[in-house]
Formats: structure tokens, sequence, C-alpha cells
């Protein structure tokens, strides 16, 4: 998804739930570690955010830890998503450092059963295609982060892997987008030489000239 999707499927969504579309696109989060996220893990003054902890379902919700060391990490967030992240706090959290940030309408944990429903009424409120999956904002939080520059090790730290497999995946996006960079830049100083009667080559100077083509 592009950023005005992210935002679009945001403010489709159930309010309550806002927040964890911002969360899972910009902390690179999978579903188990938002479902499992407490209070006291999200520091909002520090703007970064632990995973530590995992919600694991199985027909009954089971606690967890991230599934290698790589997954147990720090994620600093940016500011853009911050007052959202204090305001669903205040407003939709369970009380207490243990309490767990994202919770159901009837305040028990989330369960994918449940949020099911809110997110298939988002998708089709903002257009999106219906076989869009939560896990599919985690892949546009690793894109951007690729786009934004991040390295092999700051992808790998985000997204929680201990291979370079997958991480290489996003510096090739990054890739592919500076070279749509550079061939929209092309094309910017050709139609304004264009324009100007200017042409790229210029005149050669006499040495230049001296050696032949």
């Amino acid at each position: 998804l592009s950023v005005p999707e992210v935002y679009r499927l945001a403010d489709a969504i159930a309010p309550r739930y806002r927040a964890l579309v911002l969360l899972a696109t910009f902390g690179n989060m999978r579903w188990g570690e938002l479902a499992g996220l407490r209070r006291r893990y999200l520091d909002l003054d520090g703007r970064h955010v632990r995973i530590v902890e995992t919600v694991d379902e199985f027909g009954q919700l089971v606690k967890g830890t991230p599934i290698s060391e790589a997954g147990k990490r720090k994620i600093t967030l940016p500011e853009l998503i911050m007052p959202e992240l204090r305001r669903h706090v205040d407003t939709y959290s369970a009380p207490g450092p243990d309490g767990f940030v994202f919770v159901g309408v009837k305040g028990g944990q989330l369960r994918r059963s449940n949020f099911s429903k809110p997110w298939a009424q988002a998708l089709a409120k903002a257009g999106l295609p219906g076989d869009l999956h939560l896990h599919d904002l985690r892949h546009t939080g690793n894109t951007l982060a690729g786009e934004a520059g991040a390295s092999l090790g700051e992808l790998m730290n985000r997204m929680g892997h201990s291979s370079t497999r997958a991480a290489r995946i996003y510096l090739h996006a990054r890739e592919e987008r500076e070279q749509q960079l550079a061939a929209t830049l092309d094309r910017m100083a050709r139609r304004e030489l264009k324009a100007s009667g200017a042409k790229p080559t210029g005149r050669r100077s006499g040495t230049q000239r001296a050696r032949g083509p």
C-alpha cells in the first residue's frame, strides 16, 4: 500500500483499531506481536516499542515469545503516529503497565476471529482489495524503511529477522525506487533542456576535439 492508502484504511476502520493499523505499518509488527503488546513495552516519550512478548491463537490464546532472539527487538517509531498512539492508549488500552495496548470491544484480548469483521468492513469502505491481509501492512512498512535508506542490518532489526534473505527483498525494492527516481530526474532535465533550446552534450573542448571521436 501507499502511505495515503494506509491512512485511508485507518480512517475507515473502527476507531479502536486505527492505531493498530498505523503501528502494524510503521512499527513493522506482526499480528501476534500487536496482540501481545503491553503498555509497559510502548514508550510514548522515547518513541519506541519493545517486542518481547507475543500471543498465539490455537483455539485458545497462548502467551508466547518471538520465534527467534532476533524477533526480540526495539523499534523507533516516526513522530507522525505518536499522537494517534497516545490517544489510543488513553482511550482504549487496558489499564496498568501490564495491560494490553490493543483489546476487543469488551476489553478482552484480541482475537483474529473478532477482528476479521471490522477489517473486512474497513477494506470495503476504503475501496481496497478484499484479499488484503493485516500482514500486508508490515510489508508496506518494510518497503518504506528500505526506501528511506535503511541498511541491511537496520532492516533485519526492524523486521525481527536473523536471516538476510527477507531483508534483501526490501533492499531490492529500494534499488528499484532509486532507479525510478533517476528516470524521473532524467525526464525532467530533458524537458527543461528542450524548452531552453540547450543540448545535453554541450560543446566539446579543444582537447576533446583534438582527440577525435
